[in-house]
């Protein structure tokens, strides 16, 4: 890996951020401020966690700190669509379905991806003299 752009979690969270944004921008007026605010910034979090997390991956504590919040973040955009849809909010169904299953395997594939960081990650050695 030579960017963050390398990882598949990246691209994936960024290509569904931009999709809750397109969506988001559909929602009824008196949404678009309240509850489309909040599901665009947790979509958009969830890239800038796994982007900082890899900006500090010298230190394996803080890369693993990041990418769980980058988990955290995918987990509460899933619970920002789900209240989107069963208020009425948002009634595709369909793209409600995909987005929901897109958004359940990243968070899978977050938690598989911190599981190999603890188990492969190297720290460069110390260089205190």
């Amino acid at each position: 890996m030579k960017s963050y752009r390398d990882l598949d979690i990246y691209n994936e969270s960024k290509r569904l951020a931009i999709q809750i944004h397109k969506m988001s921008l559909t929602l009824p007026k008196f949404e678009m401020y309240e509850e489309g605010g909040q599901i665009r910034r947790s979509s958009k979090s969830v890239t800038s966690m796994i982007v900082e997390g890899y900006g500090r991956g010298r230190y394996k504590a803080d890369f693993i700190k990041y990418l769980v919040y980058a988990q955290s973040e995918c987990d509460e955009t899933i619970i920002h669509l789900d209240f989107l849809f069963e208020t009425g909010s948002f009634t595709d169904k369909d793209k409600f379905q995909v987005l929901s299953t897109d958004y359940e395997s990243l968070s899978k594939r977050i938690n598989k991806f911190i599981q190999w960081v603890e188990e492969n990650w190297n720290e460069p050695p110390s260089t205190n003299n």
